[in-house]
Formats: structure tokens, sequence, C-alpha cells
């Protein structure tokens, strides 16, 4: 087959009114919204030129725009449950082929997948863009038996029941991982579904077939994401952090006069100063109404604001009035009072003993704990980060 002409464009179909998990295409899993997880993993892969999202919902919307990706607004009788994700991405090439350049190959992916391979993805496209195949799909392999139950009880599907070959001696079958399918646009239209032509399959990890329908996947995906997302930290413009717990190690001594002392760290205080004389925007940020906090803030030099209880008001508006846009902020939670201040930001960090509310929005978890060197590791994350920038 010759080469592909035209653009390629991937669409992500991602509508509001989800019913099983509520919001599920903004629910956040290593800390970014699942439809900005898809985003960037389109973005990230060879050979893709442009990418869409595809929705009827303004938060959706607000995130996709946030990640890089351009928006088709979806009509709402195409957005509602028996729709289907083929009616999105028709409409879709409609409204992209009035915009620009003809569309030469379709690449369609799932935010509700959040493992998406990158590099599997680039490869995918190039077999169609090639025109080795005409529509090749995400699939992961596997030896598993199968069965279905019938009015006579249980039975095989793919093997005899009466045998049990080893897992080397079976053949190996494959499992669509629902993440990416990428088309010949024009074969695709004429065929109105996404298998047509000559079909191929590119393998990827049987953990990138995790598929999010439910609460419990959801939380697998979370569980999951400190260990296969890249630990670094991506370029930021102003960190924010909060005291107890993050500059300490969340204790105190408290004295019989009442007062209070806490245990901070002198190795964050270099990783900090570190961070100062780059030039980095640093606050803390603390509910904590303890002076303490002010002291430490003054003795590292650092903007301090504390007896504060509306935290994310108080970050929003520091923010906006230094020209930071949220997304390039970092910003370092332990605690369920940190949580929405975590989910506002593009960077939020948290530290390994922090409160699970935490770490399930937190998209950098740190090995360190506070107070005790958790800061100083953060900071040579971000110098690393600046340097190569």
């Amino acid at each position: 087959m010759p080469p592909r002409k035209g653009r390629v464009v991937a669409v992500i179909p991602a509508r509001g009114g989800s019913k099983g998990v509520p919001g599920k295409n903004v629910a956040r899993v290593g800390g970014v919204p699942l439809v900005s997880r898809a985003v960037a993993a389109a973005r990230a892969a060879h050979g893709i030129d442009d990418v869409y999202v595809s929705t009827d919902d303004a938060p959706i919307a607000e995130a996709a725009l946030a990640a890089g990706a351009r928006i088709v607004d979806r009509p709402a009788d195409i957005a509602g449950d028996l729709a289907s994700s083929e009616d999105a991405l028709l409409h879709a090439l409609d409204v992209i082929g009035a915009e620009g350049p003809p569309v030469g190959v379709l690449v369609f992916l799932q935010a509700t997948s959040p493992f998406i391979d990158a590099d599997a993805l680039g490869r995918a496209v190039a077999r169609v863009a090639q025109g080795d195949e005409d529509a090749v799909f995400s699939a992961y392999e596997t030896h598993g038996f199968l069965w279905r139950l019938t009015p006579q009880g249980a039975e095989g599907v793919n093997h005899d029941k009466s045998f049990r070959p080893r897992r080397q001696d079976r053949e190996a079958q494959f499992q669509e991982s629902g993440a990416f399918y990428v088309m010949d646009a024009a074969g695709f239209r004429e065929a109105r579904h996404r298998f047509f032509g000559r079909v191929g399959l590119e393998q990827v990890d049987a953990i990138a077939g995790l598929e999010i329908d439910d609460p419990h996947e959801l939380e697998a995906a979370r569980a999951l994401a400190p260990l296969l997302d890249s630990h670094g930290i991506g370029p930021i413009d102003a960190l924010v952090m909060d005291f107890d717990g993050v500059h300490t190690d969340d204790l105190a001594e408290v004295h019989q006069d009442g007062s209070e002392a806490v245990t901070v760290s002198r190795s964050d205080g270099m990783g900090l100063a570190m961070l100062r004389d780059a030039g980095l925007p640093m606050l803390i940020l603390s509910k904590e109404r303890n002076p303490v906090v002010e002291a430490r803030g003054r003795k590292l030099g650092i903007e301090t604001v504390y007896g504060a209880d509306d935290k994310v008001n108080i970050l929003r508006q520091w923010s906006e009035h230094r020209g930071f846009s949220l997304s390039k902020v970092a910003y370092v939670g332990n605690d369920v009072n940190d949580v929405e201040s975590m989910a506002s930001v593009g960077w939020p960090v948290t530290v390994p003993d922090a409160h699970p509310a935490a770490r399930a929005v937190a998209r950098v978890h740190l090995t360190r704990p506070g107070g005790r060197g958790a800061l100083r590791e953060l900071a040579e994350m971000i110098l690393t980060t600046r340097e190569g920038a």
C-alpha cells in the first residue's frame, strides 16, 4: 500500500456525564486529569501533527486546552449514553477537515486508559502512515483460559477443558487494551467502524490495558501511577509549600508553658537556599498559627503566610498577583487540608507518609520524609530540570 497523504490527527472523545465514575475524564491519576494524560501521550508520540478533544463538557475542555489540545465541540445528540465513539470521531473529522488540510490518518485515543504507551502509539502511527496496514490497535498478549456460562454449566472458550497444557505450550492470544486505534481516515469514513481492510495490532504491556470504568479501577490506577509514571518534575515557575509534615516531620515538642518546638532539616534549608539563589519564587503557606512558621520562613528568606484557613484562594491570589499560571506551580502538601491546593496546580507533590487523599492527587511522590530531606530531594529535582531547560 502507498503511504497515506494528509495530516495525522489524534482525536480523544471525552464526554461529560459519566455515571459509573462521575467526572471520570477529569479524575486525577498521578496528579493529572485523565483527559490530560491522553493528550500528553498523543503529543509525545512520534508522527502525530495535531491533537483534538471532542467534548460537550466545560471542565474537560479546560483541562484539554491546558494540556495543549484543541477542542471540537461535541453536539448533544452524540454525547449521550447511546452515542458511539465512531459517531464522535466522524463528527470530529468533519469539523477538523473544514478547518484545515485533509486528514490522512486518524488516531483514536481513550482517556479512560491512563497508561498509554507513547512509543507504541508512534509505531502504530508509522505503520498506518506508511501504508503497511489500514488499521492498527493496541493489544496485550494473554495465555489465559477463557470460559463461558451455559445452561449446562461452564465450558471452555479457547481451550479443551479436559486438557491443561503448560503456558509455554499454549498459543498466544491478544486482548485489546482499548488505549488507541490508528486508522486510515478515508477507510474509516467509508467503513464507519474502526476495524477494516488489513488490520494489525501493536503489542503493549498488559499493565497498559487497565481501563477505568468504576471507582475501584480508578483507585487501582492511582496506586499504580507512582510506579509507572516518570519520577521527575517538569519546568515550574514557582514553589509553594505547606509547613507541618513538609518542612517538619509533623511532630511537635510541647513545653510546660505551652510553647512548641519543631525539628527541621539543615539539608532542606540548603536545598531551598539553592532554589532561592536560582531565582525561583517560593511561598510557605500554612494553616498553623504557631509563630515558628514565620520564624522558619524568615530564616530561609522565603515569603510566608501562616494561620491560613483558605489556602487555595491565597495560593490563587499569590500566583495571579505574580503572573504565574497554576499549571506551572508546584505545591508540596501532606494532609487533607492540602488536597484542594494540590489539585489546583500543575505539579502537586507529596511526601511518603502523606494522607492517602493527598497521595491520590500527587503527581510527584518524594522518597524522603518531611523534615528529613524531602525538600532537598525536590530542590535537586527542580534544579536538574532548570539546568536541562
